[in-house]
């Protein structure tokens, strides 16, 4: 049965877009830690640490949040704004792992590893390195100009000289490493990674002007559409242009897409740590598409941007089910979803109105082979072919599966949900994952795609 549902969606054609990188990852030993603090002596890094540098500008800022984040033993993720610093960091660092990042990204070689009709992947910058981490499938395209027409290649056929590369560098580390401060010896406490992800001026989140005349087009090949990166947007850039400008051209794209014909589109939503930039996303952006994806702190945070501040608040302290439901609500009709999904590390969650085509039992199908797909991926690191989705339907659900049951049908038993539909599974959680990274993006894969193909199978496509 859970086949069944895996099969039908593989029958779709999917475009994804924008943002992909490079994730570069160290597994952190205490001596690489110890040879960083000698380079630039104990003391001066103390007292950057205490400066505490919101961004890194020089490799001493880079130094201080490592060995902060390693005290501390949390995850935490700082903003490389100085480009220069890339052959700093390759000098200094042997990369354990290089691998495809980014949501467009992640989800384009999930969909074509999956065997899907046709996936169409797009992202403004295509440099060499970028190009050749994409799978080698030939179902997977990205979209061309050639003689004024558009045409599509394989990304590794597509790549261009000389586009920038946007390189996150992720730092694994492990309780009980050890290093020395000065006379202070420091032990790690948790396992955590300390991310300096790259934003750079030149990485933009928009279609090419030359591209762009050929979306009507792009939007007639596909069945649905899964958008993201606009966390990528800055409010501000030195040529004078602002977030206002990208966000028009953002909505402009999304309803060239549609033009010709009302192609779905799911927005994957990612966190927007400035809440200015926030709300211009979601007020831009979310009335324009029919989907929505993210995980729970994101839905406090865009409730807070709406001006739902209490509700945030509780759902950031307590995390009950009847406030992100209560939430969810909200977001569907402000900003008239057709459908909002939301991931939790216990369950996943479908909020949709009455008047959907798709049934509660339908629904639940969806979720499940999200899951699963989710489970498989933590399982194996990657998924490489249909076959490895059966590995996820063997991963057990989690341990809080009934208390998350019980909890769900008391909050609707609380909340007046009669105009709406409201699902809800625990979620298959992997003992022991080989890798964690792209699970919320193939969780909202795996249920975007598949509610497709279930509507597709009712005549609703």
């Amino acid at each position: 049965m859970h086949m069944e549902l895996l099969n039908a969606a593989r029958e779709l054609s999917i475009y994804t877009a924008y943002n992909t990188n490079v994730d570069a990852i160290v597994f952190l030993r205490g001596e690489t830690v110890q040879r960083l603090i000698d380079e630039f002596g104990a003391e001066a890094v103390r007292r950057r640490m205490e400066e505490y540098p919101r961004e890194i500008n020089e490799p001493l800022d880079f130094v201080a949040r490592l060995v902060h984040a390693l005290k501390t033993g949390k995850p935490m993720a700082v903003p490389l704004v100085n480009e220069e610093l890339h052959s700093w960091f390759d000098s200094h660092f042997k990369y354990d792992v290089e691998r495809m990042g980014g949501q467009a990204g992640i989800i384009a070689n999930l969909l074509a590893n999956l065997d899907f009709r046709r996936v169409i992947v797009y992202t403004p910058h295509l440099a060499k390195k970028q190009a050749m981490m994409f799978v080698d499938r030939p179902n997977l395209f990205y979209p061309v100009v050639e003689d004024g027409r558009l045409a599509f290649k394989h990304p590794r056929e597509a790549y261009r000289e000389g586009d920038p590369i946007k390189v996150n560098r992720i730092f694994e580390f492990r309780a009980g490493t050890t290093f020395k401060l000065g006379n202070e010896t420091v032990e790690v406490p948790f396992s955590g990674r300390f991310i300096v992800s790259a934003r750079f001026e030149r990485i933009k989140v928009h279609t090419e002007p030359e591209l762009r005349p050929f979306l009507p087009e792009i939007g007639m090949e596909v069945d649905g559409a899964i958008l993201s990166g606009y966390q990528g947007i800055k409010l501000r850039y030195s040529d004078g242009k602002d977030a206002n400008y990208y966000l028009k051209k953002a909505k402009e794209d999304i309803m060239l897409l549609k033009r010709e014909k009302n192609v779905k589109v799911h927005l994957e939503f990612a966190s927007i740590q400035n809440r200015e930039l926030r709300k211009k996303v979601i007020y831009n952006l979310f009335p324009l598409v029919d989907s929505v994806g993210m995980d729970e702190s994101e839905i406090a945070h865009i409730l807070n941007a709406l001006g739902y501040s209490k509700l945030s608040d509780r759902i950031f302290t307590y995390n009950r089910i009847e406030d992100t439901v209560l939430g969810g609500k909200i977001l569907i009709d402000e900003m008239n979803l057709e459908i909002l999904q939301i991931h939790t590390i216990y369950y996943i969650m479908y909020i949709t109105h009455t008047d959907n085509p798709l049934s509660e039992e339908e629904l639940r199908k969806s979720l499940e082979l999200a899951t699963a797909l989710a489970a498989a991926r933590a399982s194996l690191g990657e998924i490489k072919s249909p076959e490895d989705y059966r590995v996820g339907l063997k991963v057990p659900y989690n341990e809080r599966g009934e208390y998350v049951k019980l909890r769900f049908e008391e909050a609707k038993r609380r909340l007046r949900t009669k105009e709406y539909r409201v699902v809800i599974i625990p979620t298959r959680l992997a003992q022991n994952p080989v890798s964690t990274v792209g699970l919320g993006d193939t969780i909202s894969a795996g249920a975007f795609t598949s509610y497709l193909a279930l509507l597709k199978k009712k005549g609703e496509l």
